[in-house]
């Protein structure tokens, strides 16, 4: 009898005890946030890059964001710099960017840190290559399986959509270029008090048919601004900059404001754009007897377009369960 009431007692203490050694052994996920940009190497253009970071960080302070260049171009220029004394001394506020790393690092740290839930937002315009590609890096890890749970390098990974969107039934690509629309609506403005024509300048790509976004959104503008006649073009693929100005010259406007329709203004606005070269946009355009007022300035830079990618990081961690503070 005395061994039976032992062994109850040594049972209750133990079901009494699970909840607290189940406490003590739950892996605890940590968030994070990684914003995803082709990245520059201008620095006046860095001003987008980091505004889109400040916003981010003002909707979610209490999670830990970093930033990760796509471009291996790009982050080989900065790694170099970040070699040079000179440079290095001369440019204090440049000390993040000499130590930038790619998206994949830039997880692989996060990860060895502890962080295992993170939420992907890349600062593209359009689902094309490079958004594609980056969605495969990250549906690769978030597939990661290992024989026991508790060595899965990562609970969650997921990605955001590009300003444009992306395809799917969840979030209609369409909302998300209206939004676009919306964001622009000072470009509309100032073109109309200037008389003139608002010409964008996108990126594009040439081995991928991502022109319909750009159309779409060109269609866009010209129905919620009826009053200015917006244009938009490609340095590569369709539509091109040859296409834009034709379009323009139907519309017998000899004004034209010309900005990027690019997150940052790099080197395609201060060279394809507004160059001195005689094969850049302000200068075919000069030659053909426009009067062109060029504008260098990023998509990023402008408030509620840098906010479009906070809310697309928002909506892709609700969709995965992840909570962002």
């Amino acid at each position: 009898m005395r061994r039976k009431i032992i062994t109850v007692a040594v049972m209750l203490f133990i079901v009494s005890a699970l909840p607290a050694w189940a406490g003590k052994y739950k892996r605890v996920h940590k968030n994070a946030i990684v914003v995803a940009m082709f990245g520059t190497t201008v620095e006046p253009a860095l001003k987008s890059l980091i505004n889109i970071r400040e916003k981010m960080a003002a909707r979610f302070p209490g999670t830990p964001i970093r930033l990760a260049f796509t471009s291996n171009i790009i982050r080989k220029i900065w790694q170099k710099r970040g070699k040079d004394p000179a440079y290095v001394s001369s440019h204090p506020q440049m000390t993040e960017f000499l130590h930038i790393r790619g998206p994949l690092a830039t997880l692989a740290n996060l990860q060895d840190a502890g962080f295992d839930t993170i939420v992907v937002q890349p600062t593209l315009l359009a689902p094309g290559e490079e958004f594609l590609d980056l969605k495969n890096y990250i549906i690769a890890l978030d597939g990661i399986r290992t024989i026991k749970k508790k060595y899965k390098p990562f609970n969650k990974v997921v990605i955001g959509r590009p300003a444009f969107g992306a395809f799917g039934p969840i979030h209609p690509y369409p909302e998300d270029i209206e939004k676009v629309v919306q964001a622009l609506a000072a470009d509309a403005t100032a073109a109309k008090k200037a008389g003139a024509v608002l010409l964008y300048m996108g990126h594009g790509n040439e081995f991928f048919p991502s022109g319909g976004s750009y159309l779409e959104f060109e269609a866009m503008m010209n129905r919620a601004y009826p009053e200015t006649r917006t244009i938009v073009g490609c340095v590569e693929g369709f539509p091109s900059r040859d296409d834009a100005i034709a379009k323009l010259k139907k519309t017998g406007v000899r004004k034209v404001l010309l900005k990027p329709l690019m997150v940052v203004a790099g080197d395609h606005a201060t060279n394809d754009m507004a160059g001195p070269k005689a094969d850049s946009w302000l200068s075919i355009l000069k030659k053909d007897g426009f009067s062109v007022s060029p504008v260098k300035k990023g998509l990023g830079e402008n408030d509620a377009f840098a906010a479009i990618f906070v809310n697309h990081a928002a909506d892709s961690a609700r969709d995965a369960g992840i909570s962002l503070k």
